[in-house]
């Protein structure tokens, strides 16, 4: 923000007729400084505001101007500098900026708090809130935190904003504006105007006066480097590439420094070329033929960075090579059964994004990504998919070709079941004829498809189609959802 944006924004603060819930002054007093970033966080998401604030250098009765000698770059407890020492026993990590500026000759410094979202801010273990102008423990007053655990968040994470009150220059040398032009198909403007339009029509930026704001969807989309947004930097994607089946050596790592939309081609094609090289894949012979099909891990690294969930903080979607196997996961568990990916529609929590990356035909539309990769997995008869829900993520694994004879129970029923899945939504049955195809078993040992079948449905995944015939040669059969 720029010293205008800071006044004017101060100014509007003190046009307030008295102090809120959501907005402290201050002279001097550093004390309880993470207490009050806390309090004002929760108190901003009760009164449905974006931010709470703090300003030191405003008489608190009067609104007057009368400075301040705090400086936040003075030490916490312990002797740590105080930013990093509130950040730390901040949980959730909510974002907050400090400004100094000077307004009619006195210093005046400004703390920026996003409001809670969805869940309490606690500071050093303990949440608070602000009842009129006194701050309180939150658990005194149990009334305020259901509204906050209830209270449906009012700006998604697309439309938050990753830069303030940057000028048009800045949004030039920020924003890849040509690389969106480009995957949308539409000719680059002449000239600026133009330009800028465009851009403030996909919430890609927001005018502010004679400067603009820069959305999250904007910056985590098109950005040239996502080190210049500080609130979304960590959600850049990493490769990591190991040597053998473990995590003991890492051979290569390599992060993301692009958004998700100028860098994808870039992204997808240096995992395409780290993998090995089969030399012979069942049916699917080839003289050169990449360890995984480029669909399917284009589309899992397209739904890793749709389905993520960005609160959580610190980490984004990750891809780690092995020599059998790749993994690709994303913060945040799932919002849907993994057993049910097949057939249910995917919820996300970032439909905005979701949208967008459809429009620029980085993803496959609603519903049919993850059937595609169970496609190509089969065709190049590989193990089937496995995912996993963690406590704070998800994670898909890609097993290299392995014979039927090496799978091991798991697999063949994995493998089982997702056949029947993909038969079902294809408006088809699964049968032993089908399961031998899939898994290339000559029709004379149909009886290996026989038991693998009756493996399902010991397992519970899958079922008879007519459970009331007694013809196993024509039985079909369907997931047990179906």
């Amino acid at each position: 923000m720029t010293n205008d944006d800071l006044k004017i924004l101060l100014s509007e603060l003190r046009s307030l007729p008295n102090e809120t819930e959501w907005l402290e002054f201050k002279s001097n007093n550093a004390q309880e400084i993470g207490e009050y970033i806390s309090a004002l966080s929760n108190s901003a998401c009760i009164h449905e505001k974006e931010f709470g604030y703090i300003v030191y250098g405003i008489d608190d009765s009067t609104h007057r101007i009368v400075g301040t000698n705090f400086s936040p770059f003075q030490k916490g407890k312990g002797n740590e500098d105080l930013i990093p020492w509130i950040t730390r026993l901040l949980n959730p990590r909510v974002h907050f900026d400090h400004f100094e500026f000077e307004v009619e000759g006195e210093q005046i410094v400004l703390f920026r708090i996003r409001a809670a979202n969805g869940i309490p801010v606690k500071f050093s273990g303990e949440a608070y809130i602000r009842i009129g102008s006194y701050k309180k423990k939150l658990s005194e007053h149990p009334e305020k935190e259901r509204l906050i655990w209830t209270k449906e968040p009012s700006n998604t994470f697309e439309k938050g904003l990753a830069y303030f009150g940057a000028t048009a220059d800045e949004v030039l040398k920020l924003i890849d504006y040509p690389s969106y032009f480009d995957l949308m198909g539409i000719p680059l403007p002449d000239n600026r105007a133009a330009i800028f339009e465009k851009l403030k029509q996909e919430k890609i930026i927001f005018s502010k006066g004679q400067n603009y704001d820069i959305t999250n969807l904007g910056a985590i989309l098109f950005a040239r480097e996502l080190d210049a947004f500080e609130t979304i930097s960590r959600k850049a994607i990493r490769v990591i590439i190991y040597q053998g089946k473990t995590k003991l050596k890492t051979k290569k790592e390599q992060e993301g420094k692009k958004g998700y939309a100028t860098g994808f081609k870039g992204l997808i094609g240096y995992i395409n070329d780290q993998l090995p090289v089969n030399e012979e894949i069942g049916k699917a012979f080839r003289k050169e033929v990449r360890m995984f099909p480029e669909l399917a891990i284009r589309e899992l690294v397209a739904n890793a960075i749709i389905h993520q969930d960005f609160s959580e903080k610190g980490t984004g979607p990750m891809i780690e090579i092995f020599d059998d196997r790749i993994d690709i996961s994303n913060p945040g568990k799932p919002l849907i059964s993994t057993m049910r990916f097949v057939d249910h529609n995917p919820q996300s929590r970032n439909e905005k994004l979701a949208h967008f990356m459809r429009r620029l035909n980085i993803c496959e539309e609603r519903g049919s990504g993850i059937d595609k990769v169970i496609f190509e997995c089969e065709y190049y008869q590989l193990p089937a998919p496995k995912i996993i829900e963690g406590d704070n993520y998800t994670r898909v694994t890609l097993f290299a070709h392995k014979s039927l004879r090496k799978m091991d129970k798991e697999d063949k029923i994995r493998a089982c079941y997702l056949h029947a899945c993909l038969k079902y939504v294809s408006g088809e049955y699964m049968t032993n004829a089908s399961l031998r195809d899939r898994f290339g078993i000559e029709e004379k040992n149909y009886s290996i498809a026989s038991r693998i079948i009756a493996e399902g449905i010991k397992s519970g995944l899958i079922k008879d189609q007519d459970p009331e015939s007694n013809s196993k040669k024509h039985a079909k059969y369907i997931p047990f959802w179906a």
